[in-house]
Order: C-alpha cells, then structure tokens, then sequence
C-alpha cells in the first residue's frame, strides 16, 4: 500500500465505478447526494469555519476530485485547489415563527441541487443565519466521496480545526498517511487476474437463480420507474426486548445484527410467499488501519441469500 502517481489521472475504486455507472443512467438526479446539516449554536466567526473547510479540503485528496472521461472511461482528475468555498445565507429579515420553515426550504432546495461530476469537486457548503448565536451549516457530498464513515471524520476534523484556528493555534492533525486514489490503485492491484475472476465465479455461484424482484403486498402497484420518495419511520424498541436479542444472539454465537436481519428475513418470506430471500446490507469495508482515517467511498453492499424452505424453526435460520 503505497502513493501511486498522480499522472496521469489515476482510475477510480470499483466502489466508485458501480456507483458512476449508476449514476450515468440518471445523470441529473440528486438521489447519490449525501446532505449532512449540523445545528451550531454560540457565536461563530464564518471566516474561520471557511479556513476549516479550506484546510479539509487540501488535507484530503477526495474533497477536491472531480471525474472527466479519459477515452471514454472515467478517471479521479485531483485539483490542486484546496479552497471549499462558503455560501451563506442571513435568515434573520424573516419573521422567527417563519424561520424554520424557511431553513427547512433552503436546506431541500440545497440538498436536491445535482452536482456536475466533470466540471467540479462534488462537494459544498452553506451556512445559515438564523440568529446571531445561532446557524445551520450543510455540507452536500456527492457519495462518489463519501460515506457514513467519512463523514464522521470531516465533522470531527472541523470541529478540531475551528477551535484551533479560532485560538491562533496551528493544525492539530496529523497528515494522512495516505489518499483515497493511493486506496483505489491498492484495490485493483489486489482483484488482478485471477483473484477477480475468483471473486466473480463466487458471486456468480452464490446468485445462480436469483429472483430478480420481490414482491411485496402493498395498497399501491410498484410503478415502472422508481419516484424515490421514502420516508423514515422510528421505533423505540423496549430495553427488555433488546436485552432478549442479545442474550439469544450470545446463545447462538451470532451478533445481533445477523438476529435481526434473520427476523427481518423471516418477516419478508411470511409477507411476500417467497423463500428465496436476498437482503442488500452495507459493509464499511475499511480493512485496514490506514483506512481509517481517510475521507472516500469505501462502503460496499454485500448480498445476503437464505433459502427458508421447509419452514426451518428460527434458531436454525439463524
């Protein structure tokens, strides 16, 4: 795991290349933004947010990436400036009982805005003034760059940055030891000759026969093209019950995620007549240690398929 040139531009990661031939397909949709509002409250001095911002950005390569095609194939083009400019906006003219509402607006308006992938880093920020001691700051990725992961680390690194620059200090934070686009050579090194057509034959292997849609029962017909428009809906489950998940999962030396995706596979085989179950689960996939610190798309959606025929009691599903 070295640094790999620069030039020429080097290829994306196979995280990155499913995700751009994904987006291809609809190449003015927002659906791969990844919106990240933060609510700050206390004073504030934008230009020093703004030289966090700017300092993230030269720290790490993926923040300042955009992706031309080189011979019809897309490639990482890492620009050498690091600036992440700061739009603000001054919410205070509107009267308070209207405020929020207006944020919300700006906030969806900003999230839903499609990034030009060729032209430009696919990141950027906005700052909301709703009070003197009170903003909004939204920083909109493109998933290309990022991921739950990596989000973490930016806002930790701001937060590291802003106090600080704020104090007259120099940067706290070490230099990554290496970048994403070092990740994405490493990757394809490792899935060469036969150890991608390994991959490949167990993937083809384990997928043989697969249902191609699952059909759930529901009060409207699945319409021909996808709208997106999901909502979330949170439960609380009781302590006790949790508790009771875990103390099976520690009986069957299972975790508790493997005790919920076999409940949530049992419901959808009693929901929907079907036996053959395939669940799509996201893996952080950041394997080793130098990963970890890093800003990049490392995630990966892994398929779990279970055959629930001959009414298996759930110990034995598990």
């Amino acid at each position: 795991l070295v640094r790999v040139p620069r030039e020429p531009a080097p290829p994306l990661s196979l995280n990155q290349q499913r995700l751009w031939l994904v987006q291809q397909l609809e190449p003015q949709s927002a659906l791969y933004n990844v919106p990240q509002p933060v609510r700050l409250r206390g004073p504030l001095l934008p230009e020093i947010l703004e030289r966090g911002l700017h300092e993230i950005a030269r720290r790490h390569e993926a923040l300042r990436t955009r992706f031309p095609k080189l011979a019809g194939q897309p490639v990482q083009e890492i620009l050498t400036d690091a600036a992440l400019p700061l739009r603000q906006i001054d919410l205070r003219p509107f009267p308070p009982s209207e405020r929020e509402s207006e944020l919300h607006r700006q906030l969806i308006s900003e999230a839903l805005q499609p990034f030009d992938l060729e032209q430009a880093p696919p990141v950027r920020a906005l700052l909301a003034r709703l009070a003197d001691t009170e903003h909004v700051l939204l920083v909109t990725f493109h998933h290309l760059i990022t991921d739950a992961w990596s989000v973490t680390v930016f806002l930790d690194e701001l937060a590291a940055l802003y106090e600080a620059f704020a104090e007259g200090r120099p940067s706290p934070l070490p230099e990554p030891p290496i970048q994403y686009a070092d990740y994405a050579a490493w990757q394809r090194q490792g899935l060469e000759g036969e150890g991608l057509a390994e991959q490949l034959s167990y993937w083809r292997h384990q997928l043989t026969g697969a249902p191609a849609l699952l059909e759930w029962p529901a009060d409207h017909p699945r319409p021909a093209r996808q709208s997106h428009r999901g909502a979330r809906h949170l439960v609380q489950v009781e302590s006790e019950l949790v508790q009771a998940l875990q103390d099976l999962s520690q009986a069957e030396h299972a975790t508790l995620f493997m005790t919920v995706l076999a409940a949530w596979q049992t419901l959808a085989t009693r929901l929907t007549g079907h036996a053959d179950i395939l669940v799509g689960s996201p893996a952080g996939h950041r394997v080793r240690s130098e990963f970890e610190p890093l800003i990049g798309f490392f995630v990966n959606t892994l398929v779990t398929r279970t055959d629930l025929s001959g009414d298996p009691s759930f110990r034995e599903l598990l």
